[in-house]
């Protein structure tokens, strides 16, 4: 292992636990989450004092108050918000805390890895459905809402990863997550893309997914299994294999695991469908097709007959 052990001065060692502490304590508290949040973020973006004049009533400019109503997630809209079959109660309390994370990363705090660490793995424990001890989440990382994941312990992931959580998201113990990885637990229809399908994807203990790979939904990516980078995975990864290629494919077994590994395959299994998830949508649901688009087939029997003025 070529890490080292780092850690901050005494003095700001004290000064970071006791604000993770303040925050983790009024998240478990029966205080406003919204208000929480948007305290944190006024504080973390050095704006209190303009805050201060803005709950006064005094004069600020139109920049300052956009500026400052945007640290309350209730000012703010996120893309899985629009999406018709969230979990509504769930979803209100999530997205507070998502806002949180998002414009944490926005902070020059975010590039202090030994806070930054800390306050993001303090943000999991409120936010996930699940999360280990000593993981590691590391600037950029995004969600669909955060509710669905489950991580293990002693998990890291890296910069600018999606974790994909329309569906379900569940990853295990000591597993590396790399830069630019993409993880997915939704798919859209062929022919209706408004149409969409939520499945459960799993990583599983010790698996490694590398740089700029994408695991499509419902897959499993299998124990002790490496994905290589910019893999596409389509199909379930075996335990002990390693993965690469678009579409993935086995190239081998990890050296020393062969007795427990299962033989090489032409391709990968996709099990997608014993994976879905089914949800209900509900009967007063203002729906609309962002695209506008034609969805009968031109071969199909019910299809309008084309225009004769071209």
């Amino acid at each position: 292992m070529t890490k080292v052990h780092v850690s901050l001065p005494a003095e700001a060692e004290r000064n970071v636990q006791a604000f993770i502490d303040e925050v983790d304590e009024r998240l478990s508290s029966t205080e406003d989450t919204c208000e929480v949040v948007t305290e944190t973020l006024v504080d973390l973006h050095g704006d209190r004092a303009a805050y201060e004049r803005w709950q006064a009533g005094k004069d600020l400019s139109a920049a300052e108050r956009v500026r400052l109503q945007g640290y309350d997630p209730c000012n703010a809209t996120l893309e899985s918000e629009y999406y018709a079959e969230k979990d509504e109660e769930r979803y209100t309390e999530s997205k507070y805390l998502q806002w949180l994370w998002r414009q944490f990363d926005a902070t020059p705090m975010a590039d202090n890895i030994h806070f930054a660490l800390r306050f993001r793995e303090m943000l999991a424990d409120h936010l996930f459905a699940d999360c280990g001890t000593n993981c590691r989440f590391f600037k950029g990382i995004t969600f669909t809402y955060g509710h669905n994941i489950s991580v293990g312990d002693n998990t890291v992931i890296h910069d600018d990863v999606h974790l994909d959580d329309r569906g379900k998201l569940t990853i295990g113990d000591r597993v590396s997550i790399s830069d630019g990885v993409h993880l997915y637990s939704h798919d859209h229809d062929v022919v209706d893309q408004t149409e969409i399908r939520n499945f459960h994807t799993v990583v599983e203990d010790d698996a490694r997914v590398t740089y700029d790979a994408m695991v499509r939904a419902g897959i499993r990516v299998g124990t002790n299994s490496v994905v290589g980078a910019r893999s596409v995975v389509q199909g379930d990864v075996p335990a002990h294999h390693i993965v690469a290629g678009t579409p993935a494919k086995s190239i081998r077994v990890k050296p020393g695991w062969e007795s427990v590994a299962d033989p090489l395959e032409d391709s990968l299994v996709n099990r997608q469908d014993e994976r879905e998830l089914e949800y209900d949508l509900p009967d007063d649901l203002d729906a609309f097709d962002e695209f506008g688009r034609t969805l009968t087939p031109p071969d199909a029997p019910d299809a309008p007959e084309p225009d004769s003025n071209g």
